[in-house]
């Protein structure tokens, strides 16, 4: 069928907190065969995939991973909520807008995760990251025009590139030893890490006005980084 259904399958499953076992006899099915299905050993059919949809309360789309939305939804970009209230720049142009809009919705989403952490380190951390992610980019882009001065930044482009890359591996190293419990010191772990607890359920239930942007987010940067799929 294709690579995102197992995975999918199997991650709906385990939200709802099914054994295989229970869920495979509600889906009319053998054990093993719900298991082979979950694998991607074998394929299943039209059918099968329609009663999932109805057991789950999903869309077939989202089951095959053709839409991030469960119901199947399509992202229009006049649908999806102004992060400050309002766009006046590049009104018109379809992709910067739709692209702002879901990098700001998401920030939302992440940025409310990290304040329940409780963890100021890990909040620097990441947000460092995020603004070293920003100010590479923006060098870059400057950098396409060759009349733009130089001098308006401290390091020139080549050792801008190569600092900010190793400045984003140490944030993304520090956030790493927090996330696994055993911060280095100076650094504060997370006080409770129950109020992290997601899932596509929680995540649509708690930020209903983001969530959208950041299951397309997800998705698309998925698509992109997926070597399997470059692979193929």
């Amino acid at each position: 069928m294709n690579s995102d259904f197992p995975r999918i399958l199997t991650l709906l499953r385990k939200e709802k907190g099914f054994s295989q076992k229970s869920a495979a006899a509600d889906l009319g099915i053998s054990q093993a065969l719900l298991s082979h299905y979950e694998k991607g050993i074998r394929e299943c059919g039209l059918g099968f995939l329609v009663r999932c949809a109805d057991y789950y309360g999903v869309s077939c789309d989202y089951l095959l991973g053709r839409s991030p939305e469960r119901q199947g939804a399509t992202l229009v970009v006049d649908d999806i909520p102004e992060a400050d209230g309002t766009d006046r720049e590049n009104r018109g142009l379809v992709l910067p807008v739709l692209s702002k809009k879901l990098l700001a919705n998401s920030q939302h989403v992440l940025f409310d995760l990290l304040a329940k952490t409780g963890s100021k380190s890990l909040i620097g951390e990441a947000s460092a990251f995020m603004m070293l992610s920003l100010y590479k980019m923006l060098r870059l882009v400057y950098s396409a025009n060759p009349k733009n001065q130089e001098a308006m930044f401290i390091l020139p482009l080549p050792e801008t590139l190569d600092y900010t890359g190793a400045a984003m591996d140490i944030c993304q190293a520090n956030v790493l030893s927090i996330a696994r419990g055993s911060p280095l010191p100076g650094l504060e772990p997370v006080e409770d890490t129950d109020r992290l607890a997601l899932s596509t359920e929680t995540l649509s239930s708690t930020y209903p006005l983001w969530a959208s942007s950041m299951f397309n987010l997800m998705q698309s940067c998925e698509k992109r980084i997926d070597f399997r799929q470059k692979a193929k």
